[in-house]
């Protein structure tokens, strides 16, 4: 796994104007590397997508069948989750692309 840069965060006057619904997460996801470790730089073409990155905002879990209640979901907003290679859908948000994902394609959370 090759080491990523944190996306740059949003100005605090951005607010998220979408809500995941269930269990559901928003993720935006870290920046890919543009050098290698000796020093040459990548063209975009030659770039892995991070697997990596930090969660924006969370759903109000998933439904219960058998009791009707909402399971909480174990991730939160704030979190930095790594998870699987084809996660998620991207979407375009106020210039931004991110991610949004079932708690489920999550792998881990890192401390």
């Amino acid at each position: 796994m090759t080491a990523t840069k944190t996306a740059p965060k949003p100005k605090t006057s951005d607010k998220l104007a979408v809500r995941p619904l269930h269990d559901k997460i928003i993720v935006r996801r870290d920046e890919a590397e543009t050098k290698t470790a000796s020093g040459i730089f990548l063209p975009e073409s030659g770039k892995d997508k991070p697997k990596s990155g930090v969660v924006l905002a969370v759903g109000d879990g998933a439904l219960n069948p058998d009791t009707g209640e909402r399971v909480p979901l174990t991730v939160r907003a704030g979190d930095r989750v790594i998870f699987t290679s084809y996660a998620g859908t991207e979407i375009k948000l106020n210039d931004e692309n991110l991610l949004i994902m079932g708690e489920d394609e999550v792998l881990a959370v890192i401390d």
